[in-house]
């Protein structure tokens, strides 16, 4: 999440990206919420192999992101992107993943935002959707990976 939302209630951090508050955009000062980084280390001893995906398009903020996951310790993985004129959806259907766990965009209108929904129905029986609610994190999705 954005570095100025550090401390701040879930509401008041969804009021800061409604209103554009500036750090919200400066993805080279993202932090990590909660312990994301160890979360998904464990899933990665258990043999998941895992993937980023971000919304970001332009090569300096997928720069941003990737920096983000080394300094902050997330196991080895691919960071995918959108290309050119990719929809959010186009990376979830191209990685396939077995479990493909979001947020549920609610501070930049909700479902609209998300990957799962919009995967073409002939796929989605083919992914595990997690949904979580966004700036909450991932502390609390299961730690063995076969309880998804």
């Amino acid at each position: 999440m954005h570095k100025n939302a550090v401390g701040l209630e879930r509401k008041a951090i969804i009021d800061q990206v409604i209103s554009g508050e500036p750090s919200v955009k400066d993805y080279a000062h993202y932090v990590v919420i909660g312990n994301a980084n160890e979360k998904v280390k464990k899933w990665f001893n258990q043999g998941a192999e895992i993937i980023y995906v971000t919304s970001r398009k332009e090569y300096k903020e997928i720069q941003d992101i990737q920096n983000l996951l080394n300094e902050n310790n997330f196991p080895k993985g691919k960071l995918e992107y959108r290309e050119q004129n990719e929809e959010y959806k186009d990376v979830g259907e191209k990685i396939m993943p077995d479990i493909l766990i979001e947020d549920d965009c609610e501070s930049i209108g909700g479902e609209k935002e998300m990957v799962y929904p919009h995967i073409k129905s002939e796929l989605k029986g083919k992914i595990n959707s997690v949904v979580v609610k966004e700036f909450e994190g991932i502390d609390r999705l299961p730690d063995n990976i076969s309880e998804f």
